[in-house]
């Protein structure tokens, strides 16, 4: 059989024929006659001389990948209970563009499996040092080296300890000492471990040899009456430190700005252990928090009640009723823009139990009066002093979208209302993804235009408003120079 030898062929190509001939378990010359078999038998087929694409034949039929300028993560993932994060992390990483290969330790495999790895990244995930599949030809290698970013999430004691000692007895450890590319390194482990002499000195020499970090946070342990510095950061932030890595910012349209966001709830007390609430989980808001401050804003945000993590370089204020939030939102005055993403409560209990309301045998249920709460959005859009530039309120709607968040705009006086349908069915309140309307209103007529937005995860709408509001806020800038 005649030798093949192939020159000037393209980077994209080529990695995607190594990692085929691992997959398949041929050597790349053979994978290559293969193609060429498969070509040559579907151009007698089709009379055609050459195919537009070179199937599989073994597997999925699917063309070569080609990810030509695609940002390229190796995704070590560490054994520790913070691995079930990782799987996020991968889909976080792939909502920003960036190609994903997972490479797992063996204890890691005690906590996710290869297979969810893989159906996440739609790649092989990689698990041995010694599989004939991928060290034909030195695998590790090129785990090492075809990327662009190598992130170690969660990175225990143990693998941080190999890192800084030089040790390479599996996959991930290989990899690591045989990288030429930047690290990125989340470790996650118990408070005790992460304090402890040996640990804070390999973190020392890590820091020094150029690796970077991020976290770990504090917060509770998976241990119970355990807490601490010692979780892993969470995945939108490991994702987000990734990207602004790999791809710095380069312009900061709101520099200078100061903006103010209100999100979540507010909880409206009916005694000492219950309250009127609703299903916001806050993370529209957070998310709109985050993409200001990397657009360059100073950022105050103003939170009801949730289970988030603070945003990082955030002013942030906790409140718990629609009142408290009002108080804040009006010492943050003045600022440039205002977004109310909250869903404040429209009413409270007028007399509020200083005592738990008892239920008692053959008494009927305590009557509870409501009144209104106070409107933040319409307060602050008709301010006569102060009034930011750019009012912003949400409209989230179970029915007649449209019509009612026109309605709203037009009532409580502000500039722009982002609409939502958030009716049971369609998941948004406390979910992940949205789907919003933009209503903006004209300065010079009543006329409200309609910007209808495809579905996307709520850190895309955030960056997508913010990148609106930049455009808006520099045209202004503009026309009054």
């Amino acid at each position: 059989m005649a030798s093949l030898t192939i020159r000037k062929l393209d980077d994209a190509i080529r990695d995607e024929l190594r990692l085929r001939a691992a997959r398949n378990g041929r050597s790349v010359e053979d994978e290559v006659r293969v193609i060429l078999r498969e070509a040559s038998q579907d151009g007698l087929k089709t009379d055609a001389r050459f195919p537009q694409d070179a199937p599989d034949p073994e597997n999925s039929r699917k063309p070569l990948k080609n990810i030509g300028d695609q940002l390229r993560v190796t995704l070590i993932i560490g054994g520790g209970i913070a691995a079930y994060k990782a799987l996020d992390l991968i889909r976080r990483l792939k909502e920003r563009g960036i190609h994903v290969r997972v490479v797992l330790t063996r204890a890691a495999q005690q906590f996710v499996t290869p297979l969810a790895a893989s159906a996440l990244s739609n790649e092989r995930a990689y698990t041995d040092l010694f599989d004939p599949q991928s060290e034909f030809d030195a695998g590790h290698i090129r785990l090492a080296r075809e990327c662009d970013l190598i992130v170690v999430a969660p990175a225990t004691a143990d693998l941080m300890a190999k890192m800084a000692n030089g040790h390479a007895d599996d996959l991930a450890s290989a990899i690591l000492l045989a990288a030429d590319k930047p690290i990125l390194v989340a470790p996650a482990m118990n408070p005790l471990m992460w304090n402890n002499a040996a640990t804070r000195r390999n973190v020392g020499q890590l820091q020094r040899d150029g690796v970077r970090m991020i976290g770990p946070n504090a917060g509770e342990m998976a241990e119970r009456n355990e807490a601490g510095v010692g979780r892993m950061a969470e995945p939108t932030e490991i994702a987000i430190a990734a990207h602004t890595f790999l791809r710095p910012p380069r312009a900061q349209p709101l520099a200078g700005k100061r903006v103010l966001i209100t999100a979540g709830p507010t909880h409206e007390p009916i005694d000492p252990v219950r309250y009127i609430a609703n299903r916001s989980s806050g993370k529209q808001g957070y998310a709109i928090a985050a993409a200001a401050r990397a657009a360059g804003a100073e950022v105050i945000l103003v939170s009801g009640p949730v289970d988030l993590d603070e945003v990082p370089g955030v002013s942030m204020t906790h409140v718990e009723s629609a009142r408290d939030m009002l108080a804040a939102v009006q010492a943050a005055l003045p600022v440039d823009i205002a977004i109310f993403a909250a869903a404040v409560a429209d009413w409270r209990v007028v007399n509020e139990g200083a005592q738990k309301l008892k239920k008692t045998a053959g008494n009927a249920m305590p009557p509870l009066q409501l009144t209104e709460n106070p409107d933040i959005l319409a307060t602050i859009s008709k301010l006569s002093e102060h009034r930011p530039p750019l009012v912003i309120g949400f409209a989230a709607e179970t029915e007649h979208l449209i019509d009612n968040a026109k309605a709203k705009i037009a009532r409580k006086g502000c500039d722009w209302i982002v609409a939502n349908d958030v009716s049971p069915a369609t998941g948004i309140m406390g979910g992940d993804d949205n789907t919003v309307h933009l209503l903006t209103r004209s300065t010079d007529s009543a006329d409200i235009a309609v910007d209808s937005w495809a579905p996307m995860s709520k850190e895309q709408v955030a960056t997508t408003l913010v990148a609106r509001i930049a455009d808006t806020v520099t045209q202004s800038t503009k026309d009054q120079s």
